[in-house]
């Protein structure tokens, strides 16, 4: 598995990133309804553009991707085939070491999400009832 930083984001890699993302998130995201996972999927291609440090495991092909942006990790997501591998963790200690990760988000209603993040050293520190679209979804604010 190779990990790497991407500077240049094609189409074709943008639209490969999708894919893990939407998979990753119809494995653990069961509290999104449909109608969300659409919404969130059209505006992730400028999302992706946006951030500004994006970097991807790859076996032949990306598998997962974390963005991270002024030390907070602001998305990881894992292909569901490769979860429970420790590529999620892999991620997370390439951008403690590389870009001083200190502090994420996530929904409430992911506990597989919260006990890996624990699991990982980081501690709650914040609740907000919904997200910062302001949907129903709580999110809890971590740092290690």
């Amino acid at each position: 598995m190779k990990i790497k930083i991407i500077s240049e984001r094609s189409d074709d890699l943008i639209n490969q990133l999708t894919n893990v993302w939407e998979a990753s998130v119809r494995a653990t995201h069961s509290f999104l309804s449909e109608t969300s996972i659409q919404e969130i999927k059209t505006s992730l291609p400028k999302i992706l553009q946006q951030i500004p440090n994006l970097i991807i495991a790859e076996n032949e092909k990306p598998v997962a991707f974390m963005g991270i942006s002024h030390q907070e990790l602001e998305m990881l997501f894992v292909a569901p085939e490769f979860r429970g591998h420790g590529l999620g963790k892999q991620l997370i200690n390439y951008g403690i070491k590389n870009f001083d990760v200190n502090k994420l988000t996530v929904n409430e209603q992911n506990p597989q999400a919260i006990g890996f993040y624990q699991h990982l050293g980081f501690k709650t520190y914040r609740r907000t009832e919904t997200d910062d679209a302001g949907n129903p979804y709580p999110i809890l604010y971590m740092k290690k």
